[in-house]
């Protein structure tokens, strides 16, 4: 696991606590899993499903009533990153604020994330 103790692999907005928490009360889920996966026009994909039960490998979050999963393979890439639930005119959705993202595509549903040596050279010294 990628963590640093003493600091949440990822942070909720409030927004984002009150939205997770209505859904796992109301399906009945242990928690909101987010990993990310190969696609779309810059190369990445996040991952979000509501989940019954935990994997023993996740990263657990758990903030106010609200509880998030990171996929094993997406904790390097999310570690450090603001979950956040908008809603506009058009859409309404969760929003990732990541610094570990390079290049975004226009519509905002596809990422590029930094090299993975970078990654570990700049998490690594997060944790000194």
């Amino acid at each position: 696991m990628f963590a640093i103790p003493g600091k949440q692999a990822v942070s909720l907005t409030p927004a984002a606590i009150k939205q997770i928490a209505r859904l796992m009360d109301k399906d009945g889920s242990q928690g909101l899993r987010i990993g990310v996966k190969k696609g779309g026009c810059a190369g990445m994909e996040y991952t979000m499903d509501y989940v019954s039960e935990v994997d023993p490998l996740d990263e657990v979050v758990e903030q106010d009533g609200a509880r998030v999963m990171i996929a094993p393979m997406a904790q390097m890439f999310l570690f450090g990153t603001q979950i956040d639930y908008e809603v506009s005119l058009l859409e309404a959705g969760f929003k990732f604020k990541n610094p570990n993202v390079e290049d975004a595509c226009g519509c905002g549903e596809s990422i590029k994330f930094k090299d993975v040596s970078e990654l570990n050279a700049e998490q690594g010294s997060n944790l000194a």
